[in-house]
C-alpha cells in the first residue's frame, strides 16, 4: 500500500491520520510488514522510479492537516478534493503554493530545523540548489541549462536564498515521517521499501557527480537501462536511466552506494532492491534507441558490492527482486548474498508442476506475492484470461469457487515462503481499475486511492494469519 493510496481529501495520501489508521488496520489484521513503493519526489509521468532526487522524500506526502495543529497553515487553506484517484495535475498546480504558506510563517531557527540541515547536508544541499535552479528554468532538465549551471561552474550562487524553501519541505517530510515510523516500529509494524536500482538522468544524482555516470564529454547519455523483451513487454522496457560507471564507483570502494544506502535504512527497516538482477548483469541499450529490442548484457559489480555493503551498515535486511529471465550469475548472486528472492503466484500457472513460482515449489528464503505493483490484481488478471486459461487456473488450484483473489493469498499463506507480501487491492478483491501501474506506458498510472472502509477486511485477514500459522 503506497503512501499516495492512503485515503483523504487533500488530493493524494499523505503522512496523517489515514496513515496512522492503516497501521492499526494492520495491527487489527495480524499483519507485520508494510511496503512502500519509492518515497522520493515524482516527476514527468508521476513515476516514483523516475525522480529528481535518490534520497530526498516526496513533498506532496506532507501532511497539511498536521502543519494546522502546528500553526504554519490555516484551515481555509486547505484544499479540498473527492477521494477519487490522484489528479497529479492538480496536486503540482496547488501544492507548493499552499506549502509556501507554511514555509513563509516557519521559524528557520529552531533547533531542530538547523539540526536537520546539518545532518543532511551531503546531500540536501545539492538537491535544494538543484531544484531551485529546475524551478527557475520552467522545470527543464538540467541538461537544457545555461552551461555555467549545467557544469556547476557559474551562477548557481544566486539560487540559494530559495533553495531554502526546497531545504524545508524536507525538513517536514521526514520529520512527519520517523514519527509514522516510530508509530509503526512501536506496534510491531516494520516497514518495508523499494529502491529502483538505477536513478533518473534528470536528477541531482547525475548532476552533481556525472562522472559516476555513463555520459559522454557533453554530459550526455551514451547508453542507458532496460530490458529485453520478456512477459512484460514484448518490445522490452525501455526505461531511458543512464548507466552507472561501475569502474569508477569501484574505484571509490562504492561510496556513492554506501551512502545512498544507509540513507534507506533510515527510512526502512527492509529494503527491496528493485531489478536485482543488474548487480550481476546489466542490459545496455543504446542511448538513441527507442525500444529495448537491441542491447547487450554486461558484468556488474557482483558479490564485491554486497560484501562492501555489510562491511559499512552491518547485516541490513534485504529483498532481492529477482524476477524475469535471469542467467545463472543472477541466481548465483541472490544464492552468495543469501537474501530473499521473489516468487510472483500469478505467474504460475503454466501447467508445468514443477513451476517454480507455484505455492507449493517454494523455499522457505523467499517472499511470495500475488503480484507486484507491476502486475494486474488478481482479480483483474484472472479476469482477463481467455476460458482455457481461466480453467488451468482453477483446476491446478483445485478450486471452483468466485474469489480466486482470496484462495491465492491463503494458498500463499499456507506455503513454505517465510515472508508473504500482498497488495492491499487483493485483499480487497478490486478489478483491474484498480491496478497501479502497467509498465512501459506513460499516463494513467500510479494513481490509485483506497476507498474509506477497507478494514473491514481486517477480521477475515486474521482468521486466515491464524489459521495458516503466520501469527
Amino acid at each position: 500500500m503506497h503512501i499516495s493510496s492512503l485515503p483523504g481529501r487533500r488530493g493524494i495520501g499523505s503522512l496523517g491520520k489515514a496513515a496512522y489508521e492503516f497501521v492499526d488496520f494492520m495491527c487489527d489484521a495480524g499483519l507485520a510488514l508494510w511496503q512502500v513503493l519509492p518515497l522520493c519526489p515524482t516527476s514527468y509521468g508521476d513515476s516514483p522510479y523516475q525522480s529528481p532526487s535518490a534520497l530526498a522524500g516526496n513533498p506532496y506526502f506532507i501532511d497539511l492537516d498536521l502543519l494546522v495543529d502546528e500553526g504554519l497553515l490555516l484551515q481555509d487553506e486547505l484544499p479540498e478534493y473527492p477521494l477519487d484517484t490522484v489528479d497529479y495535475a492538480a496536486v503540482y498546480a496547488e501544492r507548493f503554493g499552499t506549502l509556501e504558506k507554511a514555509f513563509m510563517r516557519f521559524d528557520a531557527s529552531r533547533a531542530d530545523y538547523i539540526e536537520f540541515k546539518n545532518n543532511n547536508a551531503f546531500w540536501l544541499d545539492d538537491y535544494a540548489l538543484f531544484m531551485a535552479i529546475k524551478k527557475a528554468h520552467g522545470m527543464r532538465s538540467w541538461d537544457a541549462w545555461p552551461m555555467g549551471l549545467r557544469r556547476r561552474k557559474t551562477g548557481t550562487a544566486r539560487y540559494a536564498p530559495r533553495a531554502e524553501f526546497y531545504k524545508f519541505l524536507q525538513y517536514l517530510f521526514f520529520t512527519q515521517w520517523r514519527a509514522l515510523k516510530a508509530y509503526a516500529n512501536d506496534r510491531g509494524v516494520k516497514i518495508v521499501g523499494d529502491m529502483p536500482i538505477y536513478v533518473a538522468y534528470d536528477s541531482v544524482d547525475v548532476w552533481s557527480e556525472p562522472e559516476l555516470f555513463m555520459l559522454d564529454a557533453e554530459l550526455a547519455k551514451t547508453s542507458v537501462a532496460g530490458v529485453p523483451p520478456d512477459y512484460f513487454s514484448a518490445d522490452g522496457q525501455l526505461w531511458g536511466n543512464p548507466l552507472y560507471d561501475w569502474e569508477k564507483m569501484r574505484a571509490t570502494d562504492y561510496a556513492w552506494w554506501v551512502k545512498r544506502m544507509r540513507k534507506a535504512f533510515e527510512l526502512y527497516d527492509v529494503v527491496r532492491i528493485d531489478h536485482f538482477r543488474a548487480f550481476a548483469d546489466y542490459y545496455a541499450i543504446p542511448a538513441d534507441r527507442t525500444d529495448a529490442r537491441v542491447g547487450e548484457w554486461k558484468v556488474g559489480p557482483g558479490k564485491e558490492f554486497f560484501d562492501v555493503i555489510a562491511r559499512e551498515l552491518g547485516e541490513p535486511e534485504i529483498i532481492a527482486e529477482d524476477l524475469g529471465e535471469l542467467h545463472d550469475c543472477v541466481r548465483e548472486l541472490v544464492r552468495e548474498t543469501g537474501y530473499p528472492g521473489m516468487k510472483i503466484m500469478q505467474f504460475a500457472f503454466d501447467g508445468n508442476p514443477n513451476n517454480e513460482f507455484y505455492y507449493t515449489n517454494y523455499v522457505n528464503n523467499c517472499v511470495a506475492y500475488t503480484g507486484t505493483h507491476d502486475n494486474d490484481t488478481t482479480r483483474g488478471w484472472f479476469d482477463s484470461l481467455d476460458d482455457g486459461s481461466k480453467a488451468t487456473v482453477r483446476r491446478t488450484l483445485g478450486y471452483d469457487g468466485e474469489n480466486v483473489a482470496a484462495e491465492i493469498v491463503e494458498r500463499l499463506f499456507s506455503s513454505a515462503a517465510d515472508t508473504v507480501i500482498v497488495p492491499m487491492q487483493d485483499f480487497l478483491d478490486l478489478p483491474s481499475s484498480a491496478r497501479m501501474n502497467t509498465p512501459s506506458t506513460l499516463g494513467g498510472n500510479w494513481a490509485w486511492r483506497c476507498s474509506d472502509g477497507y478494514a473491514t477486511c481486517a477480521a477475515a485477514i486474521k482468521d486466515m494469519v491464524v489459521k495458516c500459522d503466520r501469527s
